[in-house]
C-alpha cells in the first residue's frame, strides 16, 4: 500500500483558500443570480451557452459536457427551461439519434437580461481584483488542473477556450 503524501502546512493553506474563495465565489454568484434575475446558475450556464452556440443551438450530449452537467441533470433542466418557454428541444439534424436544445427568442432575451448584472459581477469579483499578470496566471493554473481532470475530447466539448 503506497504511503500517504500527506500535504505540508504551505499546501495546506493553498488548498484551504482555493477552496474557500471557490465556494465563496460560487455561492455569491448564485445567490445575487437568484436574486437579480431568478436564475440559478445551471439555467444561466445553459442559456448562455446556448446564446453563443451556432444557431443558438447544441446537441444535447455537447451541452451537458460543455455545462458539465451528467445527462439527467441537463434532460431535467431543459424540461423546465422549456416550460418557461426559453428553450425548446429539436430532433439533432442528420442522424436522427439524438436531440439539440435550441434557444427561443424569449430566451435570448431572458440571458441578456441577467448577462448584464452577472457580467458586471464577474469583473468585480475577479477581474478588478487581479492585475493583468495576476489574471494570466490564474488562466494557466486553472488550464494545468482542467487538462489535469479532463482528456482533450471532452474539453473540446465543453468549449474549453485553451491556450
Amino acid at each position: 500500500m503506497p504511503k500517504t503524501r500527506w500535504l505540508d502546512e504551505e499546501e495546506q493553506a493553498t488548498w484551504r483558500s482555493f477552496l474557500i474563495a471557490s465556494k465563496l465565489m460560487m455561492d455569491r454568484v448564485e445567490r445575487d443570480l437568484k436574486r437579480q434575475s431568478g436564475l440559478s446558475f445551471a439555467y444561466y450556464d445553459v442559456l448562455s451557452r446556448l446564446s453563443e452556440a451556432p444557431g443558438r443551438s447544441m446537441r444535447m450530449a455537447d451541452l451537458a459536457a460543455a455545462c458539465v452537467f451528467d445527462r439527467s441533470r441537463l434532460s431535467h433542466t431543459i424540461d423546465r427551461l422549456a416550460r418557461d418557454g426559453w428553450v425548446r428541444r429539436e430532433e439533432a439534424g442528420g442522424d436522427g439519434r439524438g436531440q439539440c436544445a435550441v434557444l427561443t427568442a424569449e430566451g435570448v432575451k431572458e440571458v441578456r437580461r441577467a448577462a448584464k448584472q452577472h457580467v458586471e459581477q464577474v469583473r468585480e469579483l475577479v477581474f478588478d481584483r487581479l492585475s493583468h499578470e495576476q489574471q494570466q496566471s490564474l488562466r494557466e493554473i486553472s488550464t494545468v488542473l482542467a487538462t489535469g481532470m479532463a482528456d482533450d475530447a471532452m474539453l473540446v466539448r465543453m468549449g474549453w477556450p485553451g491556450e
